[in-house]
């Protein structure tokens, strides 16, 4: 009776605690905008949220499935399961950084066009319209998008503001940033703005690939050695007796540690090894 009521207690306690403070946003939900933004980043608009995750846990079916028909041990194969659902957030980023890396070398020729056309005498909607059919390949869909989101309303905050979401890339909000605030206050320095703004973009997409040229080595190299434990563990769970070890009380403690372990050690290498990203004026 007495550990009820302490148990009681304790729980009045933290509900009492929690009331004074704000509720925090549901970890759900952040961790939705996340995926959100990836797709986003990584081209794949069409994408699902809900989707993704299906595909996710497609993927730890077929790799649990397919190690557990091997080595006969739930538990392996349960490792190797959540290595599958993985899989997909690595090629989403994976994806994302090329995207990226390939955007950064169009954008100075984007800032480009939309100098000339300006100067050419065309409005800045009609300039951006345009880049839909000449515009650099990877950008040209969003681009058309605008033009029709600007010719079905004529306002132009709104489809620029659509156009930005598709983007989802912090080199565009610059532009984007400018474009807008030189429409609703005017000035006629546009097109130097626009002259600066590309110079700028193409030095820091050339040091950018530089940096990252020379630290895909080492992230490379420390992604294999986080992979190579896991490579030897699945060729010796074809053996019966490293299966029968794994199986036991003590063998799962290791396999859970060095889950663990790999965990940490790869989100660390990733803290260490990785370029800090570009933040985004709007968001």
């Amino acid at each position: 009776m007495s550990l009820v009521l302490g148990l009681l207690l304790g729980l009045g306690s933290l509900l009492i605690w929690q009331s004074c403070w704000t509720e925090p946003a549901k970890p759900t939900k952040a961790r939705k905008r996340r995926i959100e933004t990836l797709l986003l980043h990584a081209g794949l608009d069409k994408v699902s949220v809900g989707g993704f995750f299906s595909a996710m846990a497609i993927c730890f079916l077929i790799f649990a499935v397919i190690v557990f028909v091997v080595t006969l041990s739930p538990l392996i194969a349960m490792i190797f399961g959540i290595f599958g659902a993985i899989l997909p957030v690595l090629v989403l980023r994976w994806r994302a950084a090329k995207r990226a890396a390939a955007l950064r070398e169009q954008w100075p020729d984007v800032v480009d066009h939309l100098r000339s056309a300006i100067r050419a005498g065309l409005s800045l909607p009609e300039a951006l319209i345009q880049l839909g059919t000449q515009g650099p390949e990877p950008l040209r869909q969003a681009f058309t998008d605008f033009g029709l989101d600007y010719r079905a309303t004529s306002r132009f905050d709104e489809a620029i503001e659509r156009l930005r979401y598709r983007l989802a890339d912090p080199v565009a909000d610059k532009i984007i940033a400018a474009l807008t605030i030189t429409r609703d206050v005017g000035g006629s320095d546009l097109g130097e703005m626009l002259g600066t703004l590309g110079g700028f973009l193409r030095d820091s997409a050339r040091t950018r690939g530089e940096l990252e040229a020379r630290q895909s080595w080492t992230v490379n190299a420390a992604r294999l050695a986080v992979a190579a434990p896991w490579v030897i563990l699945l060729l010796m769970s074809t053996q019966p007796q490293a299966v029968a070890a794994y199986s036991t009380f003590n063998g799962a403690i290791v396999l859970l540690a060095g889950l663990l372990i790999s965990f940490v050690c790869y989100r660390i290498m990733l803290g260490i090894g990785s370029l800090p990203s570009e933040e985004r004026i709007l968001k």
